[in-house]
């Protein structure tokens, strides 16, 4: 088997480093989220940490990965086995390194009756999922923010328990679940919710290394593993075993590891002067700070491990508001630690270190290359965002900020009971895939693709007698036909596509019209956190029309987009118009069966062609029934009155559009419009 790329030769990124060691020093700290751009070694990292670790003792044949020295600890099968006076056999394995992939159902998961042995003998046997797997090994899940959420909650309970409970189709099963959790994310295709963030314990937020000298390292290392991969690991093994063995060791001194009132003073004292919500970073701190302690050979907390702790456990804790802004001072944070301590006339002071808190220790540096950099946890939460924005203002144009954000109602509709495929938090659907909650069961053809077992055995069983005697064949102890099949109906919660186009011609230059419009869209994405929409805006003026904001529940990109917009020029409607169109056909290839939902601001008078020679208003009348056609529907505000006989009129008469005044345009009337509208 081909090595993979090795842990220790991973240029820089020192603190993602670094959480990932702690938590395989103590996975009892419960996980790390990653959070980074594309190609910033994310996964290359996680892979190569399971590659690090020791080999584990496991009972042979278990599927959940027993540990044959730990009774206490073992599944009801292994125990069962051990009542009985059997012995265990023993093996020695690699570190299990599961990913789970974002399609993941949660019978998948936490893994569900064995349907093939019920039918074939009648016997209800637990057939063991993605979690038995990863038992005393590593859970992966890349792209978490794209899971459901009830997947990513079930995920989490499961890790902080450490165990797998299974009741459902007639079985009652346990097994243990520990395992280290590591999830990838990219900020720019969605932020979790916070009450989800605040499950993992640690979270890292990484860039692509900037230092040009660091760049081409990355470079030639990557090409010398690539050319030689065995070879390339083969340089790098003395790193890897002196790493792994400082892992090992910490992993046996862990639990001499001593902490003093102090030491929980401090912690206590620092959540909450932070205003930091719940009791789980407390907890998160203190099992990191043992963790680092026990690495570097240390049998008693220093100040040092409390503040490297808090920087990876605070920052997205910080975060009450989704548009809040966090910060966490590596320089403060010592300070205010220090003062805590000092207060206590029982402060320890041997053995500390004079390591600043954010800087990698020299020990754990030398694991990655050498290649240390002192990091702000600040610096971490600020994400580079490189979306262009909608161009600098001309002469004559007129700069406009946000208006006041306000608490968006939830959107509902009729069209949110029918069947759907999407997922989201909006609006409660019934889907015909095979994710989501397992509500109630049809009859159907289909029903195989997604079977109801306990709906179909309740539909066989009145017949078995009968069937028993027209077929007496021994061997098959149930006898089903087609018409007992019975198939799962789930429910999930389904998300929409809203997208503003704003006209920010002079006939807008009205700036609380414009402010009260930003106002909206950055209330709708503060909502749209919450629930999976996607928010998006055009801005057409001039002679041209641009998508300022993709369709997005971002909210650091959209409010770094929608800062400063600029107002003048002519009307180019049917450009808008026409990227809307475009807009909305590219979103469906991504989100097929999100809602779409324009909501068009305008007084209608177009006056710039995208054809020439074509009329203006002409050519927005004909592109509005064409977005009619494609089933966006829509929402039209007069920035002139709303006159029956106006061109706005015109125009949502032919996006068969409801069409409101500019009276209307207050964000929370607007809200509540389109809440109606959905």
């Amino acid at each position: 088997m081909t090595s993979l790329f090795p842990f220790t030769a991973i240029v820089a990124q020192d603190r993602l480093k670094r959480a990932l060691i702690l938590n395989a020093v103590h996975p009892g700290i419960g996980g790390v989220l990653i959070r980074g751009e594309r190609g910033t070694a994310k996964s290359t990292a996680a892979r190569a940490l399971a590659q690090l670790l020791p080999d584990l003792a496991v009972v042979a044949d278990c599927p959940f990965s027993c540990d044959p020295d730990q009774p206490t600890a073992l599944c009801s099968l292994c125990q069962e086995r051990l009542a009985q006076g059997e012995t265990l056999p023993r093996a020695q394995r690699r570190v299990r390194f599961v990913e789970l992939p974002v399609s993941a159902t949660e019978d998948r998961v936490v893994g569900s009756l064995d349907i093939q042995r019920a039918i074939q003998t009648g016997e209800r046997r637990f057939e063991p999922g993605v979690l038995a797997a990863a038992n005393r090994g590593i859970l992966y899940i890349d792209e978490v923010n794209l899971l459901d959420d009830h997947i990513v909650d079930l995920l989490l309970d499961v890790a902080a328990m450490g165990v797998n409970t299974v009741e459902r189709e007639g079985v009652s099963f346990s097994h243990p679940a520990r395992f280290i959790l590591i999830g990838t994310m990219n900020p720019e295709e969605g932020e979790l919710r916070p009450q989800l963030l605040d499950r993992f314990a640690l979270v890292v937020t990484i860039h692509g290394v900037t230092d040009p000298a660091a760049r081409v390292q990355v470079i030639e290392r990557r090409l010398e593993y690539d050319a030689a991969p065995d070879a390339f690991y083969a340089a790098w093994a003395d790193e890897e075993r002196r790493l792994a063995s400082r892992i090992v060791e910490a992993q046996r001194c862990l639990s001499q590891v001593a902490y003093t009132p102090a030491d929980l003073f401090a912690i206590a004292e620092l959540t909450a002067s932070l205003r930091v919500p719940g009791h789980r970073a407390d907890l998160a701190i203190l099992k990191t700070a043992v963790a680092h302690a026990a690495l570097e050979g240390r049998l008693h907390l220093t100040r040092a491990d409390v503040a490297l702790a808090a920087e990876l456990a605070l920052p997205h804790r910080l975060r009450q508001d989704p548009f809040q802004d966090t910060a966490l001072n590596a320089h403060d944070l010592e300070a205010h630690l220090s003062r805590v301590y000092q207060q206590d006339t029982g402060e320890r002071t041997s053995g500390e270190t004079s390591e600043e808190p954010g800087t990698e220790p020299s020990s754990t540096s030398d694991s990655g290359g050498g290649e240390s950099e002192p990091g702000r946890a600040g610096a971490d939460e600020v994400s580079q965002d490189q979306t262009p924005g909608p161009g600098p203002p001309a002469s004559g144009d007129r700069m406009v900020t946000a208006g006041k954000e306000f608490r968006a109602r939830r959107l509902t509709s009729d069209l949110d009971r029918l069947t759907r495929h999407a997922a989201g938090r909006r609006s409660q659907s019934r889907t015909d895939l095979k994710r989501g909650h397992y509500v109630t069961s049809r009859p159907g053809p289909d029903a195989a693709e997604d079977l109801a077992l306990d709906a179909t055995l309740r539909a066989a069983a009145p017949y078995q007698r009968q069937r028993r005697a027209l077929t007496p064949d021994r061997l098959a102890r149930l006898r089903l036909e087609s018409t007992d099949l019975r198939r799962k109906v789930r429910t999930r919660r389904i998300g929409n596509l809203i997208l503003f186009a704003v006209d920010a011609s002079w006939s807008m230059a009205a700036t609380e019209r414009m402010a009260a419009t930003k106002g909206a869209v950055l209330s709708l994405l503060r909502d749209a956190y919450q629930r999976r929409d996607r928010v998006g805006l055009i801005i057409f003026r001039r002679d041209e029309a641009r998508l300022v904001l993709p369709f997005t529940n971002s909210i650091a990109r959209a409010r770094r987009l929608l800062a400063d917009l600029p107002i003048g020029g002519k009307t180019p409607l049917a450009r808008g118009l026409w990227l809307a169109w475009q807009t909305f056909q590219q979103a469906r290839r991504t989100h097929p069966h999100a809602l779409p939902l324009l909501i068009l601001l305008t007084d209608g008078a177009g006056n710039v062609p995208l054809t020439p020679g074509v009329a203006p208003q002409t050519e927005a009348i004909g592109l509005a029934a064409q977005i009619k056609q494609a089933g966006v529907r829509s929402v039209v505000i007069d920035t002139e009155g709303a006159s029956p006989s106006s061109p706005a009129a015109q125009l949502a008469a032919a996006l068969g559009a409801r069409l409101l005044s500019v009276h209307q345009l207050r964000a929370d009337t607007l809200v509540q419009m389109v809440s109606a509208e959905r």
